[in-house]
């Protein structure tokens, strides 16, 4: 089976683009992104190719970035396991008494539903009902909508997010390292809810909602407090993978 490398050349001169134009691409994406960590080498690259070694989820991004790759595309790049995991004894029965009594029930049919996955997703992204008792007051739960694309393939239209609404200043961008502890906002627009990563202008007049690199949205500028509210920070998330 070939290795990473040897799909990621493929790709590469599917694209018809020399080693060095990828470096200059990935350049070009790490000014963009406001991160150095995008950038990749001609040489590293060429390593990666010749000796099939392992790269990051980072490194992975940028990449599928420039060759519009899918993420079944990317993950079809990951090696398959040679071997099949099997569970020993005392894990191959679930805790029945676990999963139907106590908090953890409870916590369950809020966090899952049993419509999550039969029901369509709604068009727009919605605030839900705030639940006594479960939560302290400051949690709420939002549902993201088919409209809402500014997370995919991150988090998929039907996912539930969990919002600290007591967390609600914009970070900046020393205070996250890459694209997986950067936080990610609840904000309402004069249009609606929308999720999404943020930027703030030096003089905190405008706000930019700014999408996962992989998905087809475009950066959205508001006036910061006029025309965009942050509702709170998304601290927590149930995806659904499909539609």
């Amino acid at each position: 089976m070939e290795g990473i490398g040897g799909k990621l050349r493929a790709s590469r001169l599917a694209w018809k683009l020399t080693l060095r134009e990828v470096e200059q691409r990935t350049l070009r994406l790490a000014q963009q992104w406001g991160n150095p960590a995008y950038r990749i080498s001609a040489s590293w690259l060429d390593r990666v190719e010749r000796e099939n070694r392992g790269l990051s989820a980072t490194k992975l991004i940028v990449l599928a970035n420039i060759y519009s790759l899918t993420p079944d595309q990317m993950l079809g790049m990951c090696p398959t396991p040679d071997t099949t995991f099997t569970p020993s004894e005392d894990l191959s029965v679930p805790n029945a008494t676990l999963l139907a009594e106590g908090n953890l029930d409870t916590y369950a049919k809020v966090w899952l539903p049993d419509t999550l996955v039969t029901e369509t997703p709604a068009e727009a992204t919605a605030l839900l009902p705030a639940e006594q008792g479960l939560l302290p007051s400051h949690y709420r739960r939002a549902v993201i909508g088919r409209q809402d694309r500014t997370l995919e393939p991150m988090i998929r239209a039907g996912s539930i997010v969990l919002i600290d609404t007591q967390k609600r200043s914009i970070a900046t961008r020393r205070e996250w390292n890459h694209e997986f502890d950067r936080p990610i906002y609840f904000l309402m627009t004069r249009d609606g809810y929308v999720s999404g990563f943020c930027e703030l202008d030096k003089e905190s007049d405008w706000l930019t909602v700014i999408p996962h690199a992989l998905s087809f949205e475009s950066n959205r500028r508001f006036r910061y407090r006029k025309d965009i509210e942050v509702v709170g920070t998304v601290v927590a998330a149930v995806i659904r993978r499909t539609e």
